[in-house]
């Protein structure tokens, strides 16, 4: 099955892509491994260069697809930022292009950021990202227009 990588409203990354047995396939950087190119995976790795080339984000900071238990089920949260404390800064959800950032969306990722508690929360499909500077304490959020540098959170 061919590839055919959507264009992203984020810069172009020179990303290592390979085809084994007609399935493309995406190395990893962070991981260090190939891992099965599908759309949400395509938005992830470029919003992870993102973070680390336009943001200056330290790699050995970024979590992915770690685990997280939820209402007493497991789920993955596709990113998680921590700060050089160990505390978690961020969580970020990525979704396809095709998938639309509507409220359900946003609801998924605060569900997710309700167990981890970081004071930031991004939702992304690679086209549309929403950024929200959250107040635990208030129980509330603010919406900003750009991510700021990792030395500025």
């Amino acid at each position: 099955m061919a590839f055919t990588p959507t264009a992203l409203n984020l810069p172009p990354y020179p990303f290592k892509i390979t085809l084994k047995e007609e399935q493309h396939f995406i190395f990893d950087e962070l991981r260090k491994k190939h891992l099965v190119l599908t759309p949400e995976e395509w938005v992830r790795q470029h919003f992870i260069q993102y973070l680390i080339l336009e943001k200056k984000f330290p790699r050995s900071l970024i979590q992915i697809e770690g685990g997280l238990n939820l209402n007493q089920r497991q789920k993955r949260t596709d990113i998680v930022i921590f700060n050089h404390l160990g505390e978690r800064i961020m969580v970020i959800e990525c979704k396809a292009p095709a998938i639309k950032i509507s409220q359900g969306v946003f609801d998924q990722a605060a569900r997710y950021n309700s167990v981890h508690k970081a004071k930031w929360l991004v939702v992304t499909n690679g086209l549309k990202h929403c950024y929200a500077q959250i107040d635990h304490v208030a129980a509330g959020f603010l919406f900003v227009e750009e991510l700021p540098d990792y030395s500025n959170l």
